[in-house]
């Protein structure tokens, strides 16, 4: 679990406890499979939301009322001139440069699939199939951000902030994340990554002990970050001030609009990358959480909303699970908890349920119809 984080006041239900900006980021290096294109830094979706709901549907010719809505601003979107990266402004662009982009720019050799990064990308893309919960390229920042900073030991604390675990509790992490033959599979990345990132002042990092911690770290407080165009001009519809009739057919075209989404695309998932969050990570877990966290700037800004008023002093939970999972029974959902965090639950809601049966959900609803066990990977909070 995190630290803990309390409440320094009180806090009322809807109101947001906080804005935070990762530390580092990285996108999935999946989207591009699925044509979807995010600002390299900070995740905003480059597509519009037209575009957006038409890649989702297979339908180019999909019209969508009020696109004055969509906040997407192509005029200002910018390339790196020498690997095309695309960041939707110059801002974004300057701070990549800043940051780590130096060291992992491919320039030319960005279609070389014998140049080192491009190695490591392919091996993840081999060993990490989709839904991503985690990516080589949010470990390959942490190190080309200290590469290229002045003040290296500043960025190694910052670094340091994050939860750390024992030897057997990282392997456990690192074999939930890249399967059985996690092994094999974690040494080929660490020679991958150390033949494209060696750093003789970060070497303790590429040793065996070391890159299998810096997998855990990533593993363990890495939060998933969702963008949408689609969603943002959803909410931007939804706070617009219309007539009575034209809100009703606005809402049936959306309606309709998600259940003709879900039913193309599958359950309609808009986790686009992950982060490393200094104050969310250390939010404990909550099976009754009265905080959550959301994306609502269509960028990688996370927000902290009360679910509930917050006294001052009282701890701010969150939940590690999706809303499925903590539906689920206090047997399943600390199986779920310990296979992907090593705790077992104490909250309000598993204390009270301590008496309960250790069944699984699944065994519950035997003879009830199949389980969805796609819902388990629906939700990629945190690892």
């Amino acid at each position: 679990q995190g630290k803990g984080l309390f409440a320094t006041k009180n806090i009322r239900k809807g109101e947001t406890v906080f804005v935070e900006r990762p530390v580092v980021s990285s996108q999935f290096l999946w989207n591009a499979l699925y044509n979807y294109r995010a600002c390299d830094h900070c995740l905003r979706a480059l597509e519009t939301a037209e575009e957006n709901a038409q890649r989702l549907l297979g339908k180019s010719s999909l019209v969508l009322p009020h696109p004055e809505q969509c906040s997407i601003r192509k005029d200002l979107h910018q390339q790196c001139p020498r690997c095309q990266v695309t960041y939707c402004s110059s801002e974004c662009r300057q701070a990549a440069l800043e940051q780590y982009h130096q060291v992992l720019c491919l320039g030319p050799s960005r279609d070389d699939p014998t140049h080192p990064l491009n190695k490591l990308q392919e091996a993840w893309r081999n060993m990490h199939y989709p839904p991503e919960t985690s990516s080589i390229m949010l470990m390959a920042r942490m190190v080309a951000t200290i590469k290229q900073a002045k003040d290296k030991e500043w960025w190694i604390k910052a670094f340091s902030q994050f939860c750390s675990k024992t030897a057997n509790e990282e392997e456990e992490i690192v074999h939930k994340l890249l399967g059985d033959k996690f092994k094999g599979q974690l040494e080929l990345l660490r020679l991958l990554f150390t033949e494209a990132l060696y750093d003789e002042y970060l070497s303790r990092w590429f040793t065996p002990e070391g890159f299998r911690s810096l997998f855990a770290l990533v593993g363990t407080n890495g939060q998933g970050i969702g963008t949408s165009s689609l969603s943002q001009w959803v909410h931007a519809c939804d706070a617009l001030d219309l007539p009575m009739l034209e809100r009703e057919e606005l809402d049936a075209f959306i309606d309709q609009l998600y259940k003709d989404i879900e039913k193309e695309s599958g359950e309609f998932l808009n986790c686009e990358g992950s982060g490393l969050y200094v104050l969310q990570s250390c939010c404990n877990h909550s099976c009754i959480p009265n905080a959550e966290t959301s994306f609502p700037e269509n960028n990688f800004l996370l927000h902290l909303t009360a679910l509930e008023d917050i006294e001052a002093g009282e701890e701010i939970c969150i939940s590690y699970l999706d809303c499925c999972q903590r539906e689920r029974s206090r047997h399943s959902r600390n199986k779920i908890l310990r296979e992907n965090y090593l705790f077992t639950c104490s909250c309000p809601k598993c204390l009270a349920q301590a008496d309960d049966a250790d069944v699984t959900s699944d065994e519950e609803e035997e003879g009830e119809g199949e389980t969805d066990d796609a819902e388990l990977e629906d939700e990629m909070t945190d690892v």
